[in-house]
């Protein structure tokens, strides 16, 4: 999470001309009839977001006004899809933005590397999951949950160093040539929570997951005798 006062204006602009258009085709494409009817749904919705609003919390702040925390995206949107994972995200920060941990100015740009981003990426590679059509349960835990998340990860560490360079307000660490060895300290926990967190939703709750396909990776396995 970037402070706004490490941000140009331009950045910040730039944040919510990207972040609002995406926000509103959520709201656009969100199954309100269903979320109004299912009492589930609505439960998996408010339980997502304290939960995402919590784990947005436990963070560590810099005194040059960046934190770090991680991100949790990647599971929220394989729980409840893409356009309740954007909402959702955007209710987590208000909530932050009303305790006064994140500026208001820079919801933009924190939502397009916190929020947008990672729902980008695994939605991505929720659709090639599904487009592949594996039968292998773990293809779907690893490929949607762990290296989603890994790569939502990395990439939203690398643009939000590219942000702070190419503004040229935040000064740069000298040991940034070391930055590489810590990716792995940031990447392999986002990776391992969300995935512990999918893995558990496979075997304990499936239904719960709207990319999860039921029928084809938990039906009984094909024989021989079944091809005929």
């Amino acid at each position: 999470m970037i402070g706004a006062e490490l941000l140009s204006p331009q950045t910040l602009v730039v944040g919510w001309l990207i972040y609002v258009p995406v926000l509103a085709w959520a709201a656009w494409r969100a199954p309100w009839v269903e979320l109004f009817t299912d009492s589930r749904r609505q439960h998996l919705l408010f339980g997502t977001v304290l939960a995402l609003f919590m784990l947005w919390l436990v963070r560590r702040d810099f005194d040059t006004g960046v934190s770090y925390h991680f991100i949790g995206m990647t599971a929220v949107t394989l729980l409840l899809d893409w356009p309740l994972a954007m909402l959702g995200g955007l209710i987590a920060q208000l909530a932050l933005v009303l305790l006064g941990r994140q500026d208001m100015v820079a919801l933009g740009v924190n939502g397009v590397l916190l929020v947008l981003l990672p729902v980008l990426v695994t939605e991505c590679c929720a659709i090639l999951v599904e487009r592949a059509q594996p039968r292998n349960l773990f293809v779907y835990i690893f490929c949607s949950g762990f290296l989603a998340a890994a790569l939502s990860a990395l990439l939203c560490l690398l643009l939000g160093l590219g942000l702070l360079w190419y503004d040229g307000v935040f000064a740069m660490p000298y040991w940034l040539s070391d930055f590489i060895g810590y990716l792995w300290l940031i990447i392999f926990p986002e990776a391992f929570i969300n995935g512990m967190v999918i893995s558990a939703l496979v075997v304990f709750s499936p239904e719960w997951l709207e990319t999860f396909n039921r029928t084809r990776y938990l039906s009984a396995p094909w024989k021989d005798d079944d091809k005929s």
